[in-house]
């Protein structure tokens, strides 16, 4: 059964509303499939070589070569668990849908004592009332 005009309409709202509130939440989501095949590719790769290294070192008798192989190992295997960098959002989506850069971060952010001394203040202030 297909939506409504009225329907889709507030389920495009929805999705802008939270692409805008949570951007993180949307980019777990959308993540990229090729992206992670492509790296557990590479990296069991690299964990085969670096066993196969691992493996000549030892039967060479070679300590240094067991070692860079096992380096190579465990390398591969720590990037093939870890998650994938990403970047932060684009931007911020507008009420039309379109996307505008986000602000700069303020840089003179106040430190964690002039942060907790505001939050301070202003529960003073509220119970006052």
């Amino acid at each position: 059964m297909p939506l409504s005009e009225y329907e889709q309409r507030v389920l495009e709202q929805m999705e802008r509303q939270l692409t805008s509130d949570d951007p993180k939440l949307v980019n777990t989501f959308q993540g990229g499939g090729t992206r992670t095949v492509k790296r557990w590719l590479l990296t069991g790769a690299g964990a085969v070589a670096g066993l196969t290294v691992l493996f000549i070192g030892a039967a060479t008798s070679q300590p240094l070569v067991g070692v860079l192989g096992f380096v190579t190992m465990f390398a591969s295997v720590v990037l093939a668990f870890s998650p994938p960098r990403r970047k932060g959002p684009a931007g911020i989506v507008t009420e039309n849908g379109t996307t505008r850069p986000r602000p700069k971060p303020k840089s003179s952010a106040p430190g964690f004592i002039a942060r907790f001394e505001q939050r301070w203040d202003r529960r003073r202030d509220d119970r006052g009332r």
